[in-house]
């Protein structure tokens, strides 16, 4: 059977967050994808328990890896669009549990030429801690969407709208009536037009700008549109201390708008 979407989770350790994930992903609506586990050099460690795992999913896993030589994300973001099955690509962080109706919203709004991008809520440490493979299954995160709102008012999660799942037409029109800037950890695509772009800029070795800001800018420049569909693919972050942004990727980005050109010489072709 045809695979109408491959799912791209890039991963780095955490073998208990993968687990969210995977659960997440194991009672979506539409179940017709396959994934592919892009990682970043994580520990034999959690090779070896993934690769237990893989099997016990209701869909096709596949894990790639590569040596770790510190960040270099794009690097194997761009490895696995080259391994994906299907042409339509849905990108996903490692820390970001799905919505049940995740996938079958971001495809239900696929269009050629056009990049889809959601939001997500960021959970705080007690609620991530709360969770489990079993209760992610069973839909607390929806369920017990209260708690939430409880915790984003006296707590420590916030964005808790952005949890908001909307099924209204016209509100989801109204929500998403400006632009806003691609996310990296929820964002999907056409295979064909991620390769008119060369797809990520492998030059960023570290967090920031380089899988979200960067691809947007010159999927702007290739004439591809940026649709938003926040309230509608919805994602729950799951809690982490923040990484450092670097300076040199801000100043590698503006390097890249000053030359103005789409295609980076930095991406996809030096894998073909």
């Amino acid at each position: 059977m045809r695979l109408n979407c491959t799912v791209i989770i890039s991963v780095y350790n955490k073998i208990e967050y993968l687990r969210l994930l995977l659960a997440g992903f194991s009672v979506q609506s539409e179940m017709n994808f396959e994934i592919i586990i892009a990682d970043d050099g994580s520990s034999a460690s959690f090779t070896e328990q993934l690769e237990k795992e893989l099997s016990d999913y209701p869909f096709q896993c596949s894990h790639i890896w590569q040596e770790d030589k510190t960040f270099r994300k794009n690097r194997i973001l761009n490895k696995s669009i080259l391994a994906a099955g299907s042409e339509y690509l849905l990108f996903v962080d490692g820390d970001c549990v799905p919505h049940p109706k995740f996938v079958e919203e971001h495809l239900s709004y696929a269009r050629a030429g056009t990049i889809l991008t959601g939001r997500r809520v960021n959970l705080s440490e007690k609620i991530t801690s709360l969770l489990t493979p079993a209760k992610v299954r069973e839909g607390c995160l929806q369920s017990e969407f209260y708690r939430l709102v409880a915790d984003g008012l006296f707590g420590a999660s916030y964005d808790v709208e952005k949890g908001i799942y909307i099924k209204s037409i016209y509100l989801r029109k109204k929500l998403n009536s400006k632009l806003r800037g691609l996310l990296g950890c929820n964002f999907s695509a056409c295979k064909k037009d991620i390769l008119v772009v060369n797809g990520f800029d492998e030059r960023y070795e570290a967090p920031s700008v380089g899988e979200d800001t960067d691809i947007q800018f010159r999927f702007e420049l290739a004439g591809k549109s940026i649709r938003s569909i926040n309230n509608i693919a919805v994602q729950y972050h799951l809690y982490h201390k923040l990484q450092e942004r670097p300076q040199r990727n801000i100043d590698l980005f503006e390097k890249v708008k000053k030359e103005k050109r789409s295609f980076t010489p930095y991406g996809i072709i030096s894998k073909l």
